[in-house]
């Protein structure tokens, strides 16, 4: 459980910082429309489209909004609680993978600032803001920057955390909840208008690359172990 206290502690210390590091609305603004423009040149700029289809129905909408709120802090929360009391391995992989990729996309955050869809005019709007009040208790604006849309680690996280419950899943249905978890999130993410295409692109790269500087660690830790059981130094 210390482990897992440690996280909470990077976690919040991360936000804390996340929410001073405001950036500049013109600066940001400029940046949304090299985004914007990007995506249209690969011909990725889909954001407008998805949430045409997504947001007239209620249903959908609401799917979107619970996916984003509830699909993000409340699963890893639980999910780390679970991995640190049963998969300890397992549960160390997802922690190094997390905080290397959470300290990376700070970075992006503070020399980046950019702004979201729904403040970029493009006729888009904030479905979570205009329908639900849940995301402001589970993250309060103090803690957040209206201006930190790349990357989205709400689709890099949840990515990792579904890894996670695959490799430590006993049964189908958490193997299923594993795959599909990350799948959502990135179509909610933006539908939502909360992120672009390739800030999905993006948080999914630097959870990759987190991932795989944790399997580094995990490697070091199991060589460690093995010669500590070996007796040498």
């Amino acid at each position: 459980m210390r482990q897992a206290a440690a996280v909470a502690f990077g976690v919040f210390g991360y936000f804390l910082v996340r929410g001073h590091t405001e950036g500049a609305r013109d600066v940001a603004l400029a940046h949304a429309a090299e985004v914007e423009g990007l995506e249209r040149r690969l011909g990725i700029a889909l954001e407008p489209q998805l949430q045409a289809w997504v947001a007239p129905s209620e249903s959908l909408r609401t799917m979107a909004n619970w996916v984003y709120i509830w699909g993000h802090w409340p699963v890893i929360t639980v999910t780390m609680i679970w991995l640190a009391w049963h998969h300890r391995e397992v549960f160390l992989r997802l922690r190094d993978a997390m905080l290397v990729s959470g300290a990376l996309g700070l970075v992006v955050f503070v020399t980046y600032p950019l702004a979201p869809p729904r403040l970029a005019s493009l006729g888009m709007v904030d479905t979570i803001t205009d329908h639900s009040q849940s995301y402001r208790v589970l993250q309060p604006p103090a803690f957040t920057n209206q201006y930190a849309a790349m990357p989205s680690l709400h689709s890099g996280w949840d990515l990792l955390v579904g890894m996670a419950i695959v490799s430590a899943a006993s049964t189908i249905t958490l193997r299923v909840i594993g795959f599909v978890l990350p799948v959502l999130m990135g179509l909610a993410v933006v539908a939502t208008a909360n992120h672009y295409v390739l800030d999905v692109v993006a948080g999914v790269t630097l959870a990759l690359l987190g991932h795989a500087v944790a399997r580094r660690a995990e490697q070091h830790r199991h060589r460690r172990r093995r010669l500590t059981e070996q007796g040498e130094p």
